[in-house]
């Protein structure tokens, strides 16, 4: 594999934990995490309150543009919710067969917007869709990666507008050579994911 791509990697790595550290840091001062829930002073929660916008003035002031696409919007929670469990099953029962390391769904998956009192009821339901989508597609690509990694970690030819956390280790496209040596070493090489 390329010097400079491991290089990159392991710099894109500490940044990513630097930024990690940096918010931790930033999380210290506002609030406390307590019991899977979080707790802020009373203060900053009164100021919270006071910055809730009531719901009949939410309602009345909604586009119509966002009331006639919500029922769309929320109509793709039920394929969602059925690829949830169909990586969630096939990583249970594939990984520990291949000696893949399973992907934790509570590491990609986080719901806590509904503990912030500035947010009502609608806009707490709108958080917790994203929240749950987004760390969905995350997870999901997680397992994806590692999957790739352990049957297939050859590079793509073309640029890929992002990547998984997986890709870096994969052998470059048209190196067979690499391939051949490398491929069965790949399918073990997961010592970084914890």
């Amino acid at each position: 594999m390329n010097n400079r791509i491991q290089e990159l990697a392991a710099q894109i790595r500490a940044l990513e934990k630097e930024l990690r550290e940096e918010i931790q840091r930033i999380r210290i001062q506002t609030y406390e995490i307590r019991d899977r829930g979080v707790v802020f002073s009373e203060t900053v929660l009164r100021e919270h309150k006071a910055q809730m916008e009531h719901l009949l003035h939410y309602l009345s002031e909604a586009r119509l543009k966002h009331i006639l696409t919500a029922p769309f919007v929320w109509l793709c929670l039920i394929p969602a919710c059925m690829l949830d469990l169909s990586v969630t099953l096939y990583q249970a029962i594939c990984f520990p067969l291949y000696g893949i390391p399973r992907v934790r769904r509570s590491d990609y998956i986080v719901i806590d917007r509904h503990f912030l009192a500035y947010l009502n009821i609608i806009e707490k339901m709108n958080c917790f869709y994203c929240s749950y989508f987004n760390g969905l597609m995350a997870y999901a690509t997680e397992i994806a990666g590692r999957t790739e990694q352990y049957w297939c970690p050859i590079k793509h030819a073309r640029h890929l507008k992002t990547m998984h956390s997986r890709y870096g280790k994969f052998v470059d496209y048209g190196d067979g050579k690499a391939y051949r040596e490398k491929a069965e070493d790949l399918r073990k090489d997961f010592n970084d994911t914890e």
